[in-house]
């Protein structure tokens, strides 16, 4: 577990929100398959809503602006300590550019971007608000990787934005670990050449991933992939009732516990 109290290295990925149709759904849900409880934050900010975990934010959800869109998502976020320079690199290496840089009152500077394999993410340069409080502790987002056809397009741009070093996993899969230049894991990329489109993809950590996919389905949510052991962890793939997908994972213990 990570308790986070001031602003996370460039790069990492710091904060995650979800914009639906219907906010008290959405936090019956959450509520139920997290534990969560949930903040206003008035009529100022869009009545966006902070996700808390033991009193602290972890994520936040609001209602979605656009009336129908083709999907939803969880939307990550990457730490950034000059949002402004970081839009500038990001658009050099290829990066559309979907909200430009503004400030979020006194809680500090965002940008949307898409990157060059049609992936949409944000930045977050943290001020009163430095973003997820938790992290690896059940009801917190634990990994994230980029799915998409193009991977080795996925690794130009993000290695040139966030200067990460490309770690290739061994096996009969394209997948690339992206550390931080201090060497820490921050996320992957995988590679998979009948994928439409491309997106990031959230994990939640859960002390039992099998209890969790029983409360998505009583909740109203659907179950993509059942729980299953991996050699990371044991992990299922789940999708809200408005059909976001994510996936909740108990992690395997560091080697030698």
């Amino acid at each position: 577990m990570v308790h986070v109290t001031s602003n996370a290295p460039s790069g990492t990925p710091n904060w995650l929100d979800l914009g639906i149709p219907d906010l008290d759904r959405a936090k019956e849900f959450y509520g139920t398959v997290f534990g969560w409880e949930f903040q206003d934050y008035g009529a100022e900010a869009g009545h966006y809503h902070a996700c808390l975990l033991r009193g602290e934010p972890v994520a936040g959800i609001m209602k979605n602006p656009d009336d129908a869109p083709a999907e939803y998502w969880w939307q990550m976020y990457f730490a950034t300590d000059d949002c402004d320079g970081t839009v500038k690199r990001a658009s050099d290496a290829g990066a559309t550019v979907v909200m430009p840089p503004d400030d979020v009152m006194d809680q500090g500077r965002m940008a949307i971007l898409r990157d060059p394999t049609g992936a949409q993410f944000g930045l977050w340069q943290g001020r009163a608000h430095v973003g997820s409080q938790f992290r690896d502790e059940p009801g917190s987002l634990v990994w994230s990787e980029l799915v998409t056809a193009d991977p080795q397009a996925a690794r130009d741009f993000y290695s040139a934005v966030f200067e990460y070093t490309l770690e290739e996993m061994p096996g009969d899969f394209d997948y690339t670990v992206l550390n931080r230049p201090d060497g820490q894991a921050i996320g992957g990329i995988e590679g998979r050449p009948d994928m439409q489109g491309a997106s990031w993809v959230v994990y939640f950590e859960t002390a039992d991933p099998d209890e969790t996919v029983r409360r998505v389905r009583d909740t109203g949510g659907t179950v993509v992939t059942e729980p299953e052991d991996t050699p990371y962890g044991r992990l299922a793939t789940v999708k809200d009732p408005f059909g976001v997908p994510f996936r909740v994972m108990r992690s395997a213990p560091p080697e030698g516990t």
